[in-house]
């Protein structure tokens, strides 16, 4: 795996630890049919993504376009980052709910791996959901969700976004 611009080999986070992602993208998505009931049907779509800074370098924001199979839609991404905790925010803005913004997840970098987590509730159950950041080559960046229903013993990826860096 490559190692990630901007990140260390510490648990310390910085504002530039999404510098990496500052750009135009396109996106190969990867979602389960079906979350936390032992579905093993995956949809493949395509979609675009362009991110920038905002916030004075404190925090950035994408736009997404996702082409599912039923529809495109659009979303946002938005990330903030605490220098006094070194901690990040990370929200999801789905047009298609455009009054709500689905729960943060918390967290950082940590030998190039991002790790964020929130509590949140699915189909009337408590989960935890994680968001994973890699690199594994260089310009293509690669995000995963995942749930779980044990308080995090074990984890369901649902969602895989591979990113390519767009020829602008």
């Amino acid at each position: 795996m490559t190692l990630l611009p901007n990140s260390s080999s510490s648990s310390q986070s910085s504002c530039n630890d999404f510098d990496f992602f500052i750009g135009t993208w396109t996106v190969q998505h990867r979602r389960l049919n079906e979350r936390l009931v032992d579905c093993a049907e995956w949809s493949t779509f395509a979609g675009s993504t362009s991110v920038q800074k905002i916030l004075g370098g404190l925090g950035n924001v994408d736009d997404n376009g996702l082409a599912l199979p039923g529809g495109e839609y659009r979303a946002a991404t938005i990330r903030s980052f605490n220098p006094k905790t070194n901690l990040w925010a990370i929200w999801w803005l789905d047009a298609r709910n455009p009054h709500y913004l689905d729960v943060p997840v918390v967290g950082q970098f940590c030998n190039d791996v991002g790790l964020f987590y929130a509590d949140d509730v699915l189909n009337g159950l408590p989960i935890k959901v994680r968001f994973m950041w890699t690199l594994p080559a260089p310009d293509q960046p690669r995000w995963e969700q995942a749930f779980s229903l044990d308080a995090g013993v074990t984890w369901e990826t649902n969602w895989v976004m591979e990113f390519t860096r767009a020829n602008t």
